[in-house]
């Protein structure tokens, strides 16, 4: 969540950085939780306004006793007790409305970085750069979707899928499953040189979804386990940003790095009948994340690097790829500044989004409460957050099923995901 100091100091500055998101109710929020702050404010003077009425009570009982004044002793202990009741009504009262701002906090979104591009829509999300594609360059061949293409070389079974969990679920069988994994290798591999590997929980609790962002915006979104108070999480970016919480690291330890396989759950309640045919949108898929916790000062060059590596990644299994800067009306809640990375799919004739790169600021190290301490200095900060999309499987192998589709139906297996297919070159027809 934003610094709530941020609402008494600047707040000016605050609501002129969250006008850019196009979402002017996010005004009228930023102004009630500003307000809800000022009533805080309020009852904290009252509150030490009457402590130190209490305490001079306190000491006049003390010596109307010496005194030898009981009567007035007793009537200053009543009206001592009388403030106590006050207080604990002003308790009453303070921790209403801190719940009240709380639950405002956790739905404003992060302040947004000077160098996001403006824009109200996804529209409006420039091209950063282009690599390897050329619109005219492919054969009719690799002009055919690969939901076709993996049911005709039996490798993508959505039917049986649909049969055992529903709709908006996908198994792959045969290469496709070996390929599925060998995604997954292969970008834990490119990554093993700075990031260590974590199998972290894919079942956590409320206070672990929260620190993400994730709720109680996304609610909707997410499987829930009610029984126990547990979600099945959406990326692996949920438990790892977690893996810290509560804790104070050193500045010499940072940056912090993290990687994991998981599978993810989304209940992908807003796409009935958008994209769901063949790998495009699943309620379950395989994905390899990273994360990092950073000083402030690291964040922008960590973002620049995992853009690099997600981008790298892609180009080595020889797909094009483009990169997009997401525009200040298409920032997730809790991003500061976001990069995707969108594969070409000519059966499709889309560009698919494999890989979301976010710089996040302090926002969710406040949540989580992670923090470290500079070396030879009092005090601590919040690191700042950032993770991508090492590979999400399911489009990237959509994408190969498509560029790598030879004319006589056949997926030719790219170089660079050999090694781990167990001999596979060519994925055939059974």
């Amino acid at each position: 969540m934003i610094d709530v100091r941020l609402l008494r100091t600047d707040l000016e500055a605050v609501r002129a950085r969250m006008a850019r998101r196009a979402k002017p109710d996010l005004l009228v929020q930023l102004d009630n939780a500003a307000a809800l702050d000022g009533r805080l404010r309020e009852f904290a003077a009252e509150r030490d306004s009457i402590r130190r009425q209490v305490n001079d009570l306190s000491k006049q009982v003390g010596q109307l006793r010496r005194d030898g004044k009981a009567a007035e002793a007793d009537a200053a202990m009543a009206q001592s007790r009388e403030f106590g009741d006050e207080e604990k009504g002003l308790a009453a009262k303070t921790a209403e409305v801190e719940e009240q701002l709380r639950q405002i906090l956790l739905r404003i979104p992060n302040i947004i970085s000077d160098e996001a591009p403006d824009g109200a829509s996804d529209e409006a999300n420039p091209v950063i750069r282009v690599h390897g594609f050329d619109g005219v360059a492919f054969d009719d061949h690799q002009r055919v979707p690969h939901w076709e293409t993996g049911v005709a070389l039996g490798i993508l079974d959505n039917e049986r899928a649909a049969k055992i969990s529903g709709a908006m679920f996908t198994m792959l069988r045969g290469a496709g499953a070996t390929m599925a994994r060998a995604l997954c290798q292969l970008a834990l591999d490119r990554n093993a040189d700075a990031f260590e590997e974590v199998r972290p929980p894919t079942l956590v609790t409320t206070a672990t979804l929260t620190s993400t962002g994730q709720l109680p915006k996304f609610a909707d979104d997410a499987y829930s386990i009610e029984r126990d108070d547990l979600w099945c999480i959406p990326t692996a970016e949920v438990p790892l940003t977690s893996i810290s919480a509560g804790e104070i690291l050193d500045e010499a330890d940072l940056p912090k790095r993290f990687m994991a396989y998981s599978p993810c759950y989304r209940r992908e309640s807003g796409s009935a009948g958008r994209d769901t045919r063949g790998l495009l949108r699943g309620h379950e898929f395989d994905k390899v994340e990273i994360l990092a916790y950073a000083a402030p000062e690291q964040g922008r060059a960590l973002l620049d690097e995992f853009v690099a590596r997600a981008a790298g990644t892609m180009e080595a299994l020889g797909l094009p790829y483009r990169v997009i800067g997401i525009c200040s009306g298409d920032l997730g809640q809790s991003h500061h500044l976001s990069f995707d990375i969108e594969v070409y799919a000519p059966g499709c004739d889309k560009w698919l989004e494999v890989s979301s790169v976010s710089w996040f600021s302090d926002y969710q190290a406040r949540r989580a409460d992670i923090r470290f301490r500079r070396t030879g200095q009092k005090g601590t900060e919040h690191v700042h957050t950032l993770n991508g999309s090492a590979l999400a499987v399911p489009r990237v192998l959509a994408a190969i099923l498509e560029n790598y589709r030879q004319s006589d139906g056949s997926v030719a297996v790219p170089d660079v995901l050999r090694p781990y297919m167990r001999g596979i070159t060519a994925i055939g027809p059974k």
